[in-house]
């Protein structure tokens, strides 16, 4: 933890943007260096101009191969592109324009230049896809780094499902745009855009809200509701739904700023806008006391953080363990078999949950389109990751946004609230009395390219070791029990704990995930463990 770390950005801790934006336009990017190439990970190409890992022509090349990609698969409908608030977002929202237009594609901006929220592109993917009188197919582009600090940009492909592409469509992209750079972009089109079409992201999102939360109960209820974009996407968002459904909200800073001025910095000592780490919401949780529910996003909405006056900021764990037993006994609309969604590093309390429900546990590997088949044809209600990112269905069973999305999570905690008359941390102390209390914590360790690369193939049954922390070991996993996919790393499983070991993507690192419900010095006993299990795996 950086001493600094809960303390207010300082001049020092700024990003020159004008620099920023410079280098986006003046360095070109050299394919023979790997840190330079295109590169999609769960959440599309991500990095800095400042490094050359995203400039202009990166964007120029991926948007051509997404031009090319979205006519492979047959889709020629219309695109749907939006942006968020971070300094690269804007050229790269040019860029991405410019390619588009060149191509012939019908490209749908938003119709008040607004920030667009990734939720907000999702829904208008699916809302068009889902509309009878289209026979034609929509996609997406959100350009977000997300929560990333203020130097990064980042570029993301959303297909006709709404949610984040698979790898086989990433990886055609990224090997397509890569091929395009190293041939000096000449087969990359580009023209000013004119007469460029446009979408009411923002209205039509807030306008149809109704379905799938309860706002009638909050408005009835009069909460407090306290709403921080943390300068993100989400700004003028939040101050509609307070005028569409005439609720007691607030929007706590409504101020935008490209340098993120006024954020506390991360538990890094960098500027990040993750609403799930105390430090970074540190001045948000300065209000807690003012409101009923206090709320906070991340620069593209799509996750969140819950803040309670009793208890301040929730673990992202316990929410979704509390967001998931309400809502399954609050949507009688839902499919009766509708099962309930996790990733595999996510907190053993929703099993308990999903238990006491009565409902299928879907576990699945991290990353949240493995979530996208179950929400669109409504055979998962709900589906959750452990870092704050989350979507359901609407009342009536179907299907969203495929996409995770913020700002419908912290509405959710609004309607808890009312509904309930208990804060969403109070129910979840309750969960804790009838399944016990988890202690779980994250760490990471060292390990070389060899070795993370051999920790992403090693099989469940390489490990030798039968118990773990005084428990016998009942699971020795490498595919995900949900949908037999590869986890990239395992998952030890006993009676009251467990750990999953993955390589980390940008790191010479891999993540050790552990749970335990037997304390903290339980879940302590089970990282050191776990290092000593997987290395041992690792050497043989």
């Amino acid at each position: 933890m950086n001493e600094r770390a809960g303390t207010v950005a300082t001049d020092e801790d700024l990003v020159d943007i004008e620099a920023l934006i410079a280098a986006y336009h003046e360095r070109k990017p050299d394919p023979s260096v790997a840190s330079q190439r295109v590169v999609f990970g769960t959440s599309g190409h991500r990095g800095s101009s400042l490094n050359s890992a995203f400039n202009d022509d990166h964007i120029a090349a991926t948007t051509q191969a997404i031009v090319e990609y979205r006519a492979s698969i047959g889709v020629d409908g219309p695109l749907f592109l939006g942006a968020d608030t971070h300094a690269l977002s804007a050229p790269a929202h040019t860029t991405a324009l410019e390619v588009l237009v060149a191509n012939n594609v019908h490209v749908l901006v938003d119709e008040f230049g607004d920030y667009v929220p990734t939720p907000a592109l999702s829904h208008a993917i699916l809302v068009y896809n889902n509309d009878p009188a289209h026979h034609d197919r929509a996609d997406g582009i959100i350009i977000t780094p997300s929560h990333n600090p203020p130097t990064d940009g980042g570029f993301k492909y959303n297909p006709p499902h709404g949610g984040p592409a698979d790898s086989d469509a990433t990886s055609w992209i990224a090997d397509r745009a890569n091929a395009l750079i190293e041939a000096g972009l000449t087969d990359v089109k580009r023209a000013q855009p004119s007469a460029v079409d446009t979408y009411d992201f923002r209205g039509r999102y807030v306008d149809d809200l109704a379905s799938i939360i309860d706002m009638d109960a909050v408005k009835a209820s009069g909460i407090r509701i306290g709403a921080d974009p943390l300068g993100g996407a989400s700004v003028h968002y939040w101050q509609a739904i307070a005028e569409r459904y005439d609720l007691n909200l607030t929007v706590v800073n409504p101020l935008v700023d490209p340098t993120w001025r006024f954020m506390t910095l991360d538990w890094d000592g960098k500027i990040r806008m993750d609403p799930s780490s105390p430090s970074a919401m540190a001045s948000v949780l300065n209000h807690q006391s003012d409101f009923d529910i206090l709320t906070g996003n991340d620069a593209d909405a799509d996750r969140h953080g819950i803040v309670s006056p009793d208890a301040g900021l929730m673990n992202p764990n316990h929410f979704l363990a509390v967001a998931i037993d309400y809502l399954y006994q609050h949507r009688p609309g839902w499919n009766p078999d509708a099962a309930i969604g996790k990733t595999l590093v996510s907190s053993s309390m929703i099993d308990r949950v999903a238990a006491s429900l009565d409902r299928t546990l879907w576990e699945v590997p991290v990353g949240f389109k493995w979530f996208v088949p179950g929400l669109v044809d409504g055979s998962v209600g709900f589906g959750g990751e452990e870092s704050a990112g989350a979507s359901f269905l609407r009342m009536d069973g179907t299907v969203w946004t495929t996409d995770k999305d913020g700002i419908l999570l912290c509405l959710l905690a609004a309607e808890i609230r009312a509904v309930t008359g208990k804060s969403p941390s109070q129910l979840y102390a309750g969960l804790t009395q009838r399944f016990g209390d988890p202690a779980y914590r994250r760490v990471d360790a060292p390990a070389s390219p060899q070795q993370k690369a051999a920790l992403k193939k090693l099989d469940g049954d390489a490990i030798t070791a039968t118990s773990l922390a005084g428990e016998e070991i009942t699971a020795k996993l490498s595919h995900a029990p949900g949908n037999d996919a590869e986890i990239g790393g395992v998952k030890v499983v006993t009676e009251n704990a467990w750990f999953a070991a993955r390589p980390s993507g940008t790191e010479d690192v891999y993540k050790i995930y552990a749970e335990s419900f037997r304390g903290q010095e339980h879940v302590e006993q089970v990282l050191a463990e776990a290092k000593s299990i997987v290395d041992a795996a690792l050497e043989g």
